[in-house]
This record gives structure tokens, sequence and C-alpha cells, in this order.
């Protein structure tokens, strides 16, 4: 009798079977139907309806004790459910990760085992489910495709060791084998379906595929940025050659444009970046890429066209691919590090970068151009704001770059309007008079505390006041600024991280070549006035606070010339001559782009055949 109650309860467990596994195809040819559909709302609505009809599916499975005759299209039902969910999600999510341990736990219950293993989690179960002595073969194929599964999954959160683990339990890999996760995944050979299998959305082969793509990327990536070339350039490779879409491919492509950039092969670089821009609708990064190929090659033209090109492509929305409903390899990869080759910055920063290479590759006129369009871009409200690499200026800084370039592309009163704007803007951070106040924790009286790049404005408008021939109005401009500059104090480390302008422009280096720029400007405003004693005191000045600035000494030197003191003019000369041979201790030092274009302009000409004109002129005997 209870033979025959067996026997009744398994005929309708298999007419149920049928069904939903006829239910289960169903829905994966609707996705199909969905995925091969023009319209994009339409798409979006039947992809959800699979996607409900799937958990309707799954809860329904789910809502019988386990049984091993259900148990390979629960597991495939589950592989459906969660590929279909990451896929429209764009990622994974806790939820899919609790899916999958629920379909592990389904399969200890067929095997009387569920109980402590629990306590190990995921990687417990995977653990005790391979190594089950009892699992029938039919199930092998469902169960490693939801491997697959859980390997994508482990590979996108960056859970390393336990996608290694499971790779080894999947290979049978006793204790201490390979943990090369490449060769790890290479190895692993998920069973073939047979073909009365139920239907899948994506099987553990394409999964693998796809698994071995997306680390032979990442892997490449990672040893791009640490430096490892050889390994970085085996990995790309690795990937390139494997099952790589075309947006993925022109990212490989690009990454090892850089690889081999670096490693000082620039032709095999320019063919991978030519094929990463004929490889589909993603420009950025292999044109910011070829730009900087063109940088190092010295190939000026070729480089400002890259960016320039670059500007165009980002200023244009880009018509955004259909996704497959399939784990995808850029699924799998992780968000580009500013840093990386992969990361092309915004349209703001671009902008930025060409017309800061316009500057300083001497086209004024161009850079004026792209610094005027980048602070109308800026200054639109409707633009998000400025979001400078870190390595970059801040907004302060990019005004004072654009009014550098316009007084060198001759426009000074274009170059006044811009750094009146950036000063009006920044109205409640300049003092109104020179005043003291009491530091309460060191007891003594100090300056407030004024941004260094304000005194850079009065600069430059004192330059822009000397271009346009009003040395009145300069020299009272390089006097406001030299009068905040000695206000100036490298930012207090109490007083919190400093913000990148404040790292670039409090250095020591900066302030002192700040103070000996406004102090050689006014000087050479008062030689040129006939008032000689003054400009002396401030190239002196100018010698006294950046001892290593040789262009302070050399307008000191010639100052002494024309006030005929020979001797004073000698012993400076013969200083100055020993400190040329020495190793500049501030020569690597990277200064701010607006400070070293003003540095250029009073910078004396023909420096070297000056110094020899001093030291005949100077060795020449006295007149008596």
């Amino acid at each position: 009798m209870s033979h025959q109650t067996r026997l009744a309860s398994s005929v309708p467990q298999a007419n149920c079977l049928d069904l939903w596994r006829e239910k289960n195809d169903w829905l994966v040819r609707q996705a199909k139907v969905a995925q091969d559909s023009s319209l994009s709302l339409r798409r979006q609505h039947l992809a959800q309806d699979v996607l409900e009809g799937l958990r309707g599916l799954l809860h329904s499975l789910q809502g019988l004790p386990a049984a091993v005759l259900l148990l390979p299209l629960e597991l495939t039902v589950i592989c459906n459910f969660t590929t279909l969910r990451a896929s429209l999600a764009q990622g994974f999510t806790e939820d899919q990760a609790q899916d999958i341990q629920r379909g592990l736990e389904r399969v200890m219950e067929t095997q009387k085992q569920l109980g402590p293993r629990l306590e190990h989690g995921c990687r417990g179960l995977w653990n005790s489910v391979l190594r089950a002595s009892s699992l029938p073969p039919e199930l092998l194929p469902a169960l490693h495709h939801l491997a697959g599964l859980q390997a994508a999954l482990w590979l996108s959160t960056d859970h390393l060791g336990d996608l290694t683990f499971l790779l080894q339990t999947l290979n049978g890999s006793q204790s201490g084998a390979s943990e090369d996760l490449l060769l790890l995944l290479k190895t692993w050979s998920p069973p073939a379906k047979a073909s009365d299998d139920p239907l899948t959305l994506q099987d553990a082969q394409g999964l693998k595929d796809v698994l071995l793509t997306a680390l032979a990327c990442r892997q490449g990536l990672q040893e791009l940025n640490t430096g490892n070339l050889p390994r970085a350039l085996s990995n790309l490779h690795e990937a390139a050659s494997g099952l790589c879409p075309r947006p993925v491919l022109v990212h490989v492509y690009t990454a090892l444009g850089t690889c081999l950039r670096k490693m000082g092969n620039p032709q095999r670089a320019l063919l991978y970046l030519v094929a990463a821009l004929q490889g589909g609708s993603i420009c950025g990064p292999p044109l910011l890429e070829a730009s900087r190929l063109y940088q190092q090659l010295g190939n000026t033209v070729a480089e400002l066209e890259s960016l320039e090109l670059l500007v165009e492509a980002l200023s244009v929305t880009p018509s955004s691919e259909v996704p497959h409903f399939l784990i995808e390899v850029e699924l799998l990869l992780p968000q580009p590090d500013p840093a990386s080759p992969l990361c092309c910055g915004t349209l703001s920063q671009i902008k930025h970068l060409l017309a800061s290479r316009c500057l300083q590759t001497g086209r004024a006129e161009d850079a004026v151009e792209h610094y005027l369009d980048l602070l109308a871009l800026l200054l639109d409200d409707s633009e998000p704001k400025f979001s400078p690499p870190p390595t970059g200026p801040c907004m302060p800084e990019v005004f004072l770059e654009a009014a550098a370039a316009l007084i060198q592309a001759g426009r000074a009163q274009d170059a006044l309007t811009v750094c009146e704007e950036l000063l009006s803007r920044t109205a409640s951070l300049i003092p109104k008079k020179p005043r003291l106040f009491t530091d309460a924790r060191k007891g003594t009286k100090e300056p407030p505390h004024c941004p260094p790049w304000i005194s850079a404005t009065y600069l430059l408008q004192g330059q822009a006041w000397v271009q346009l021939g009003a040395p009145k109005q300069a020299i009272s401009e390089f006097s406001r600024c030299l009068e905040l500059l000695f206000q100036a104090t490298p930012k207090d480390k109490e007083q919190g991280p400093a913000s990148n302008c404040e790292k670039g422009c409090t250095s020591d280096v900066a302030l002192q070549q700040l103070r000996a720029a406004a102090l050689i400007s006014r000087g050479l405003e008062w030689m040129a006035s006939g008032q000689d004693t003054k400009a002396l005191q401030d190239f002196l000045l100018g010698v006294q606070v950046c001892p290593g600035y040789g262009d302070a000494s050399f307008h000191l030197i010639q100052t002494l010339r024309r006030l005929d003191r020979r001797d004073e003019a000698t012993a400076l000369w013969q200083r100055l001559e020993v400190q040329t041979k020495l190793p500049q201790e501030n020569a690597t030092w990277s200064l701010p782009l607006y400070l070293e274009t003003y540095l250029s302009w009073i910078r004396p000409p023909d420096r070297e055949t000056l110094l020899e004109e001093f030291q005949t002129s100077l060795l020449e005997p006295c007149d008596l």
C-alpha cells in the first residue's frame, strides 16, 4: 500500500516537472524575443515579465521539499533568474548571492547533510556539495552552471581567495595546488549539457569564456598600474584573444598601447590605438592615450589634434549599445581608476588639458580660445562642477592660467577682466588692509591667512598693466601682491588637509618663486622708469627670498653694472657661475603652469651670452 502511495505521488510530480520545464523553456525563448526587440521600452517590459515569470517558477519549485528529480530544473531556473537579474541591474547584489546559497542548501537537503556546515557560509557549502559522493550525474551540468555564476559574483566583488578555492574544488585539486586563477579557469571543464536539458540563457561554457576574458583583463590592468609591464602585456594579449566584446576590446587595445608606449615601442603602440579607434564608438581612452604617445614622440601637432578630437567626442552624447541578457565581461570589470589609461576624464578636464598644452607649447592664441571655452563651460550653472584630476589644478588656477594665456597673446585688457572676475568671486578671502591677529595657541600675532593664488592674481594684473604701458598701476599691483605674499605661510597641519591649490602654491618653493617673480617684476618697472636704486633693492630682496633663482641674480648683476658697482657685480657673478655648476635642488619641482609661464616672461634672453659679456667687461681694468 505504501508502495502504491509513493507511485501515485511521483506521477503528478513528473507531470508537474514537464509543465515547469516547458514554462522555463518558454521564458528563456521570451527573453530572446525581448533581446531582439528594436524598441527599448518594449524590450525592458518583456525582460521584466520574464524575470517575474522566473521568480514565480522558482517560488513554485522551492515550495516543495528538495528532491533529486527536481533539482536539475530548479538549479537551472536559479541560474536563469540570477543571470537575467544581474544583467538588468548591471551588477550582482546580496540577493543573488543568497539565491545561489539557497540552491546549494537545497542540494544538501537531498544529501541529508544540511546542518553545521551552514556556519562556513557559501564557501563551506560549495566544498560540501562538490565533495559529496552521492551526487547524481544528471545534476552536474546545472551545478557547474551555478558554480560559474558564483565565480562571476566573487570575481566582480574581488573575493579572489574564495574564487581560487572554488576553482580548485571544481577541478578536484588537492591542497597545495596552483593558485594561478587563469590556469585554474582554463583547467575547469564544465560537463556538457544533454540535448533534452532545460534551456538556459547562458550555459556554463559561455560563463567560463566570459570569466577568462574578464580575469585576464583585470590582471593585465592591475599589472599595468603597478608597472609590471611584461606581465601586463601577456595578460592583455590573453584578454584580446578571448571572447572579447567590442567595447572591452577597445579598452584592451588602449591598455596594450599604453603598455607598449611605456616599454619604448611607440610604433606597435600606435597600431593598437588605431585598432581601438576602429573597433567601436568608444574613442575617448584611445584618443587620450594617442595624445600621450604623440607628446612622447615630440609630435605636438598630432598631440593637439588628438585632444581636439577627444573634446569633440566628449561633447556628443554617446549612443548606448543594446545590452544582452547575459553575464558579460563588462559586468565583471571594476570601474577604471582615475590614473588608469581607460579613464579619459570629463569634458571640462580634457578641455583644460588641451588649453594647458597649447599654452605650454607656445600656441597662445589657441590656448586663449580653449581657456575661454572652458571658463564659459565651468561658469554655466547647467554644467557639472569642474572636478580636477588628483594632480590637476583647482578652479582659481584655471582662471590664472587663462589670464596668463591672454597676456601671452597680447590681450592684456581681457586678462584684467578675468583677474577681476576671480577676485570678485573670492572677495571674502582677501584682507581689506594689513592687520595682525592673535594666535591663541601660540601666543603670537600673525597676519591673516590669504591663499597664495590671490597674490598671484595681483601679480598677473601687474603684468597686464605693464603690457598696457601703465607703470604706476603695474607697480601698485606688484606691491599689493608682495604685501599679501609676505603674509602667506605654508598651511598649518592643524588647519586640516590642503586643497589642490594650496598643495601647489603654499609649498616653500612656490612661495619663494612667487615672491621673487613679484620683486623682479617691480624692479624691472623701477629700472624702466630710471629708479635704479629702488630696482636694486627689489632685485637684492629677490636673491635673498629665492637664493637658487639665477634670474634674480642676473638682474641684480645688471643693475650693479648700471650703478658702476663693479666689485659687488664681480663677486655676485662669481657666485652665480659656481651656482650654475651645482645640481639644482628644485629642478624637479613642478610649479603651477601660470607661474611657469610668468617666469618665462621675466627670464633674461640669451642669458649665457650676456654672462660671457659680463665676464669680459668685469675683468677689464678700471679707468683711473
